[in-house]
Formats: C-alpha cells, sequence, structure tokens
C-alpha cells in the first residue's frame, strides 16, 4: 500500500447521512482521516468500512477533532474539509495545487453558496463581520474563514494550535499570518449540508463561534500593542 500524499482531515460528529458521499469523492492519493468527536450515530462504523482512519477524539469542539486529525496526519500535506457533504472533497485538490507549487503556504476555500439555502444568512452576516475583522489584523485579502484548507503538516504543526473549539480555523490564520505565511483564498461551491448542523446552521452555534473568535482577536490585538 502505498503512502497517502495527501492526508483530509473530517471533524465529525454524527454524520452517517454524509458520510458515504463524502468518502466517495476523496480524490486519488488522498487519505480520509474521519475524527468522530463523540457521535452517537454510525458514523465512525461507516467511515471504517469507507477504509478511512478512524480517529476517536472524547473531548468535544471542533478544534479538538480538527488538531486530532492533524496528529495523526502522515502525509506532506494537509487538508480539512467538513463532513457533512457541504463541500466536495474533489475541490481540495486546486488548494493542494497551490501549496504544492509553493504559490500558497495555506490555502483557503472561499465558500460560495450554489444554493440561497446552502449558507444561512445569520451565518454570512456573522462571517462577513469575522472576515473583516480578520482581514485588519492579518493584512491578507481575505473573505472567509475558510472551512476547506490545505497546508503542509510539518509547518502547521509548528503553529502550535492551542484552540479546541470554534476558534481553531481562525487561530491557524492568525498564527499562519504571524509566521509570515502566504494565505490564498480560492472560491470552492459550497452546497446545503446533509443532516443537522451543528454550528454555522444554528443561530446558538454561531453565537459560540463568534464569542470564541472574538476572545482570539482580542488576544492577537493585545499581543500587537
Amino acid at each position: 500500500m502505498t503512502s497517502a500524499r495527501v492526508d483530509v482531515v473530517f471533524p465529525c460528529l454524527n454524520e452517517e447521512g454524509a458520510l458515504p458521499w463524502v468518502l466517495s469523492h476523496l480524490p486519488e492519493g488522498y487519505r480520509a482521516i474521519v475524527v468522530d468527536n463523540g457521535s452517537t450515530d454510525r458514523s465512525a462504523l461507516i467511515a471504517e468500512a469507507a477504509g478511512a482512519l478512524v480517529v476517536h477524539e472524547a473531548r468535544r469542539g471542533f478544534g479538538s477533532a480538527a488538531h486530532a486529525g492533524l496528529l495523526a496526519a502522515t502525509a506532506p500535506i494537509v487538508t480539512f474539509c467538513d463532513a457533512d457533504a457541504s463541500m466536495d472533497p474533489r475541490d481540495l485538490e486546486p488548494l493542494v495545487a497551490l501549496v504544492s507549487s509553493g504559490a500558497a503556504d495555506l490555502a483557503l476555500g472561499r465558500r460560495q453558496p450554489t444554493t440561497r439555502g446552502a449558507w444561512p444568512l445569520h451565518a454570512r452576516v456573522a462571517n462577513f463581520a469575522l472576515a473583516r475583522l480578520m482581514r485588519r489584523a492579518t493584512g491578507a485579502p481575505l473573505h472567509d474563514l475558510g472551512p476547506m484548507r490545505a497546508a503542509n503538516r510539518e509547518a502547521l504543526l509548528g503553529l502550535e494550535l492551542t484552540d479546541r473549539r470554534s476558534g481553531y480555523p481562525l487561530e491557524m490564520v492568525l498564527k499562519a499570518s504571524r509566521a509570515g505565511w502566504t494565505i490564498v483564498e480560492k472560491a470552492t461551491p459550497y452546497s446545503p449540508r446533509i443532516g443537522r448542523s451543528k454550528v454555522t446552521g444554528t443561530i446558538r452555534g454561531t453565537v459560540v463561534a463568534i464569542t470564541d473568535m472574538s476572545r482570539l482577536l482580542r488576544s492577537n490585538n493585545a499581543e500587537d500593542e
């Protein structure tokens, strides 16, 4: 069995309805790392049957799951993708190409909704506000927090990310910017998810995410003073 050239981390909480489609759309040479974050459905069994590496992370939180996947990865390039079928894993390939070519140190998928219902209004408004603050903090022309992303594994580990909740993606961007990384966005289709959303699909989840990210931005601003 040849080693994967790209590992794809899928933080997962009760995604049995979406996983068959998601895992069947992996590009050749990409290995799925499904991080089961306490699912009560058949997510882990489905992922194992599909040939994915399943990592069990008991500590709840997006950052906990995402970082557990990063630690389990062995490929030179690590990517992240939602496990809810809102994004097609095949769209990781252009992001990986940016990293492989040296055009980007961190490549982010800028979500482009395919239908009006793909991205709830409250989540889009929150993302717009946070992206504006992110641009101010990093100086990079960013418009989305980018749940789909790609970077070099060793470099990601070197960032020493500590957030284990919703702030993990933002902390990655902020620390990458401080480290002088080239951060590039690329438009990526964003479709309605399969199943119930745990974060941006609910107002409560969005509030939690905003709280976590606002805390990181305040900390980042304090370091700059």
